[in-house]
């Protein structure tokens, strides 16, 4: 089990000064989507230069023209890039053989698919390197969580890793460690904490055991 930390709320100085403060205690860094889009690839760009031996994650949410945007994620520095799971199946295809191309990692999400067992399934046989059960900021809002979807994709998928993120804090992480993902994916839980680096500590403590 890995401990991705999401940056969604900051810009590129901000991202590497968490960065600075939780980098002993997380094994991948996201550049959130907001990121993104307010910054560009520029900050997928600095973030690994300032840690190039961190693994960084670009959260571009393809859903079209998917090997080009992989391929300039990949220029850009970013190990695994994420695309959407209600992309076309061509769509999944075009990103996972640029990325295999690359030696780059595709991490697909599955917000809003509503048939998660039959689509985790289809994208198993594509060859994805992870999915990744995600609620959203705004069904986080009105109380849902990811641990039910987790548990069937697990016991769908056979080639690929499972991820999970959304809503989780240093009290319901070791709820989320009973399910043996291979990748959790914490945003706010680590950011909005007055001390980052002992949340973060204390989180990998726990994923280690």
């Amino acid at each position: 089990m890995k401990l991705q930390l999401a940056l969604d709320l900051v810009d590129i100085q901000g991202a590497i000064e968490v960065i600075k403060e939780v980098e002993a205690y997380v094994d991948v860094v996201e550049i959130g989507t907001p990121v993104v889009i307010n910054e560009g690839l520029r900050a997928v760009k600095e973030v690994k230069a300032a840690f190039p031996n961190m693994t960084v994650l670009a959260d571009l949410k393809i859903m079209d023209a998917a090997g080009y945007e992989v391929s300039q994620a990949a220029a850009a520095g970013a190990d695994i890039i994420t695309i959407l799971g209600a992309a076309e199946d061509e769509s999944i295809k075009g990103a996972v053989k640029e990325a295999k191309a690359q030696g780059k990692e595709i991490l697909v999400d599955m917000i809003a698919v509503s048939d998660i067992a039959t689509r985790a399934k289809e994208l198993d046989a594509l060859g994805v390197d992870y999915i990744c059960v995600h609620t959203g900021y705004d069904l986080q809002a009105v109380g849902k969580d990811s641990f039910e979807d987790l548990a069937t994709i697990k016991s769908v998928v056979t080639n690929a890793k499972t991820a999970v993120a959304g809503g989780i804090k240093l009290e319901t992480l070791p709820e989320v460690i009973k399910q043996q993902p291979d990748l959790i994916i914490i945003g706010g839980g680590i950011t909005s904490q007055d001390d980052k680096k002992e949340t973060a500590r204390q989180m990998q403590e726990l994923i280690s055991k």
